[in-house]
């Protein structure tokens, strides 16, 4: 069994402690460093309230990373790119788990993962069941012409679309682009009714309290309609499964790799 060194930036927060949890519970990976600015200088468990662990708290990426094999992000997407870069740099891999980054963002960082020989992996949802709704929605976008999304999460949420819904947007347009009876901007009163385009796809971004994510992907045909919808409950449990198999694949090919789904079948 090979061993992995992990470092976690983001690992006080909501998503990275879940994720520390995981580590140290996988018998093949080794929690070795932790970056969180407010609780630099400290250990991990300390950090957390918990005992110590023996693993220390950093309050910068690059001195982290030393002896690391693979860095995983959950920060902010202010953050994110600058992180995933410097990651590269030192020949680290990196699994981003942040959203709200753009196609251009994501173009640099392919680049300079491909110009260092390291892989990345990024995806707007590391739980296993949003990515077989992603992988199902791209084989019904193949039969199906018409579609839109609507994207829900908590009224707090300081981006639109989510992750999730982008990158479901995104990965359909390589499918093709839906079919549009009447467009957006031919619409009578408020054409901004009809939501944003996003990769050639109608969005609907909804924030109400109760969400945490939500992504539905309605799908019409003649006489017909088929609805797919992933539900994230109010843990972070369901993305440390995701998330611990990107740490295992991430290092397989240089350069990025969108989409936990494209992950599923190796």
């Amino acid at each position: 069994m090979t061993q992995i060194n992990l470092a976690v930036a983001g690992a006080t927060g909501w998503t990275g402690s879940a994720i520390v949890d995981g580590a140290l519970a996988a018998p093949d990976v080794s929690l070795v460093a932790a970056i969180a600015r407010s609780s630099a200088g400290q250990d991990l468990g300390t950090a957390l309230g918990r005992e110590s662990l023996g693993v220390p708290v950093h309050g910068d990426v690059a001195g982290a990373l030393g002896g690391v094999d693979v860095l995983v992000e959950f920060t902010s997407h202010e953050h994110a790119k600058v992180i995933a870069l410097t990651a590269i740099e030192h020949g680290v891999a990196v699994v981003i788990g942040s959203s709200g980054l753009t196609a251009a963002d994501y173009a640099d960082i392919d680049a300079a993962a491909r110009g260092a020989g390291v892989g990345v992996v990024a995806s707007g949802n590391y739980s296993l069941t949003a990515a077989m709704m992603l992988a199902g929605a791209e084989l019904a976008a193949r039969h199906l012409p018409q579609w839109e999304i609507i994207d829900y999460a908590k009224s707090t949420k300081p981006d639109a679309p989510s992750g999730t819904a982008n990158e479901l947007a995104e990965r359909l347009q390589e499918v093709r682009e839906p079919k549009i009876d009447l467009p957006p901007d031919q619409v009578a009163g408020r054409p901004d009714a009809r939501g944003a385009n996003v990769a050639g796809t109608q969005v609907h971004s909804i924030r109400v309290p109760s969400f945490v994510v939500s992504t539905e992907i309605v799908f019409g045909g003649p006489d017909e309609r088929l609805v797919l919808r992933h539900d994230a409950g109010g843990s972070a449990a369901p993305y440390v499964a995701g998330v611990l198999l990107a740490v295992r694949k991430v290092r397989d090919q240089p350069g990025l790799i969108r989409g936990l789904d494209r992950l599923l079948a190796g």
